[in-house]
């Protein structure tokens, strides 16, 4: 935010010329810190409740760099998903506090504290090729808040290996079930659960595969209810949309007022 304007704006509330709930709407609409080749968004975390995250592919280091600074300056995590290994080793190189999760291709800077983590997350790969887009889909969730169980390799091909984990599964308040080739893993722990289930295709499989849309369709056609698919490759946004739905938040409802009564 513009120093400038957040003095005008606190000014403007200790004159009493504008209301607290006034002042805090306009702080949610506050734009960017302008950097030439990106806005940063300072203030997404006050809208939604969590920083503003960073697609690595087509940015350089450099460029990186730049918005973890803007984001880091107004005291927010940065989380930079999708980085190749070299850009990755030349981000930490300008900011060696960066922690690089090889696995879900994520640089983080600036990990937030939660008070508890708020269990409830599963996340489920049907199988190993699944795994980065899996761990990014837990790591989105974790720095969002929530204790993640991860349960790896159980796709269909041996069912049995799912079933062990029933248990598990059945405690679960939300799962993420990451597939690729057929998709069907997400249909089958959607009916053996009660929680949502948010399907994640993955672009893993042969030819007719299609990059992952063979697994999207199968997903989207899913009889078993209670799932929803993200798109192919997902993992950000399914690790997201778990969170959400773990917490339980949407608007918050004003708080109730209590009418004074004349005794």
């Amino acid at each position: 935010m513009d120093r400038e304007r957040l003095e005008r704006l606190l000014r403007r509330v200790r004159a009493r010329e504008l209301g607290v709930a006034d002042a805090l709407d306009q702080l949610r609409a506050f734009p960017t810190v302008e950097l030439g080749y990106a806005a940063v968004d300072t203030h997404r975390a006050l809208r939604r409740g969590f920083p503003e995250v960073v697609y690595g592919p087509g940015k350089t280091a450099d460029q990186i760099v730049g918005i973890a600074k803007a984001l880091r300056a107004a005291g927010q995590t940065v989380f930079v998903t999708r980085v190749e290994a070299a850009v990755a080793d030349a981000v930490r190189a300008a900011l060696p506090e960066a922690a690089h999760h090889a696995t879900a291709r994520a640089l983080v800077i600036g990990r937030p504290r939660h008070r508890r983590p708020r269990p409830g997350v599963v996340v489920v790969t049907a199988g190993t090729s699944d795994l980065p887009v899996a761990e990014e889909a837990a790591l989105t969730a974790e720095l969002m808040g929530q204790a993640v169980i991860r349960i790896h390799d159980v796709g269909v091909a041996g069912l049995h290996r799912l079933l062990r984990h029933r248990r598990t599964l059945a405690e679960a308040r939300v799962i993420v079930a990451v597939a690729g080739m057929e998709g069907a893993l997400p249909s089958v722990i959607g009916g053996l659960t009660d929680c949502p289930v948010v399907g994640v295709p993955t672009s893993t499989g042969y030819g007719t595969g299609a990059g992952g849309r063979a697994a999207l369709l199968a997903m989207l056609n899913s009889c078993a209810t209670g799932v929803s698919v993200v798109n192919v490759d997902n993992g950000f946004g399914a690790g997201f949309a778990a969170a959400l739905i773990n917490r339980g938040r949407g608007r918050a409802p004003a708080p109730a007022t209590r009418k004074k009564t004349n005794k």
